[in-house]
């Protein structure tokens, strides 16, 4: 026996991972699914009956939910698919600096300052619009494998 003493710290917040396994037969349209890395929003789900040899398959036709690219994947229903936490947060709008980054005030009065304004064209006119009339915006921000961006935005 040793008469080491370990001392581990963890680090990582409750929920640190970025995705959780889910069997791929679970997994229904309008749910989230990662493929080839990127955190996905599932638009189309098919399952192929088992053949001869092998697994029923599922055939995922997704939307990366951050650059809109349509991707897909084949997994057999029985195998566990990597899923995406993904939060949605509302944040007050405070300002909107020159170089088109956003600062928003978060629930306990600090403020997010490092985040773009989304491509979006029309969400981009809406927060632009309303920012320019005077309006308090709320915007929200989806939040994915350690990605952010504005999603939506209301008055």
């Amino acid at each position: 026996m040793s008469d080491e003493e370990h001392h581990f710290e963890s680090k990582a917040d409750a929920g640190a991972s970025k995705t959780y396994p889910q069997q791929a037969g679970t997994i229904r349209k309008n749910g989230y699914i990662v493929i080839k890395g990127r955190p996905c929003k599932v638009v189309e789900v098919s399952t192929s009956k088992t053949g001869k040899h092998g697994h029923a398959k599922c055939h995922f036709v997704a939307i990366d939910i951050f650059n809109q690219k349509k991707l897909e994947d084949i997994v057999p229903s029985s195998h566990n698919c990597d899923v995406p936490h993904v939060s949605r947060t509302d944040y007050q709008l405070i300002d909107i600096s020159e170089d088109g980054f956003v600062s928003l005030l978060t629930e306990n009065g600090n403020t997010k300052d490092d985040l773009r304004l989304p491509t979006d064209e029309n969400l981009l006119a809406q927060i632009r619009d309303g920012f320019g009339e005077g309006k308090d915006l709320v915007v929200t921000v989806m939040s994915a494998m350690g990605e952010e961006q504005i999603c939506e935005s209301s008055d």
